[in-house]
């Protein structure tokens, strides 16, 4: 394969390769490569947490444990589960950066936007995170209809409130407009219908999902035309018979991971194949071996995440993520903190990432973490509630670790600048920058891979 095309799929399978890892995979066929990739993310890694001191939340409704114990009790309890939270995010974005299975890792992550939730319940949401790894290369009908079981859905988006006399329609409403098939493929009666389907889907308190037969809704239902004693997995079932459904899923994808632009005869192919099985493996195996996917407008097209930025610089340069606090600043700084998406629609993403505030913090982020300097910018958005003490201060302080210098001087030693260059950024320069960067050819390795981080084009992927 061409150096080119394989750093390419590296950033769209994961995040970035390394010079050694792009030394041997040059030599392999664009079949082995993708297979390789493949191969590797088969193991699910689910993400563990010590949660022992929490027995008593597992186990006792927080209403019933408050009426035990007494509100002050309670309380402590519910923030030891927000702060647990917190360390989940800071270990999920360490599992990102450092699992072999990176492909996974990041299906992990685009799954996560599309079925977006958020919980400060440490043993709902930790089960929610590793029921999208689990199913995040597999079958797209499975996975739906287990994330909608999942505790942390259930009460995200109202449906275990959902009973016969009184339906919620939040779960059906979204999981149509934005899990299947998306505005204006269905109507308001079938919200109406679908939402009578999931009445009585609820959750004991140690996470079991169950329907609660009494406060089921037996009737007949309508849904996108076809009627009968419907429950929660019929109506799935129907949705997916819609064509729409793939093709909806397909340009999510797409965006994801080719190019924000769509091509309407690509998404066409890809739709026809996902439509078949929904097999979420086959669909990405498709577009990693089609020659379209190496086009020339395809490299260098997207506007990097928040996550993809730091874990890209991590990947080149190990020993970056050492501290929560600061882990969760950055997050919050350029505008995409894991576990809290800014609402059930997630982030737009692409050049909603960038504004003239969170573009002057990514450019000066490879000097933050690799070369100690000072942060002094106001976050991006609103200040969470639950991250505001992390960022009562506009001053951070980063300390580089010796490792990571001494890691780059030793794996990086035989490496040209200019192969440095070809690795970092894939965009074509920009006059301007290819000049600036001459300037900074009489720099060590070291200093010249933190200013090829630092220019615009390395924001792209």
């Amino acid at each position: 394969m061409k150096v080119r095309h394989l750093i390419h799929l590296h950033w769209r399978s994961g995040f970035g390769i390394t010079p050694s890892s792009l030394k041997s995979a040059k030599f392999l066929s664009k079949q082995n490569n993708v297979n390789s990739i493949f191969d590797i993310s088969k193991k699910i890694e689910p993400i563990q947490l010590d949660l022992s001191e929490f027995d008593q939340f597992l186990k006792t409704p927080y209403k019933k444990y408050k009426n035990i114990h007494g509100a002050e009790a309670a309380t402590k309890l519910r923030q030891k589960s927000q702060r647990k939270v917190r360390e989940l995010n800071f270990e999920w974005l360490k599992k990102i950066a450092s699992s072999d299975c990176i492909f996974r890792q990041k299906m992990t992550l685009f799954w996560a936007n599309v079925f977006v939730c958020r919980d400060n319940h440490i043993f709902h949401i930790i089960q929610f995170n590793n029921t999208l790894r689990k199913h995040a290369l597999g079958d797209f009908g499975a996975f739906v209809k287990a994330v909608a079981r999942t505790p942390s859905m259930l009460k995200y988006l109202n449906n275990n409130r959902n009973v016969k006399l009184k339906p919620n329609e939040n779960f059906a409403r979204e999981l149509l407009e934005l899990f299947t098939l998306g505005l204006g493929n269905y109507s308001e009666h079938d919200i109406k219908e679908a939402a009578r389907a999931f009445t009585g889907w609820n959750f004991k308190a140690n996470g079991d999902f169950i329907i609660r037969t009494n406060k089921h809704d037996e009737n007949s239902k309508t849904f996108l035309g076809v009627s009968g004693n419907l429950g929660g997995d019929e109506v799935i079932d129907i949705i997916l018979k819609q064509r729409q459904c793939a093709e909806f899923i397909c340009k999510k994808i797409y965006t994801y991971f080719v190019n924000p632009s769509i091509d309407t005869s690509h998404l066409n192919e890809l739709t026809d194949l996902f439509y078949k099985d929904y097999n979420i493996e086959k669909l990405m195996r498709h577009i990693f071996m089609s020659d379209w996917f190496y086009d020339e407008n395809n490299i260098g097209a997207k506007i990097k995440s928040p996550v993809e930025l730091m874990v890209g610089i991590q990947k080149i340069v190990p020993s970056v993520f050492k501290k929560q606090r600061q882990v969760s600043y950055l997050q919050k700084m350029m505008g995409q903190i894991l576990l809290y998406p800014v609402n059930v629609a997630g982030w737009k993403g692409d050049r909603y990432w960038i504004d003239s505030n969170s573009l002057m913090f990514r450019l000066k982020l490879p000097s933050v973490l690799l070369n100690n300097a000072n942060i002094s910018l106001m976050p991006k958005g609103e200040f969470e509630d639950d991250f505001s003490d992390f960022y009562n201060q506009k001053s951070q302080q980063f300390k580089v670790s010796d490792q990571a210098r001494a890691y780059f001087e030793t794996h990086y030693a035989n490496i040209s600048k200019e192969e440095l260059k070809a690795i970092l950024v894939l965009p074509k320069l920009d006059q301007d920058t290819d000049e600036m960067l001459n300037i900074y050819q009489h720099q060590n390795a070291y200093q010249y891979c933190i200013q090829l981080m630092s220019i615009p084009e390395y924001q792209l992927c």
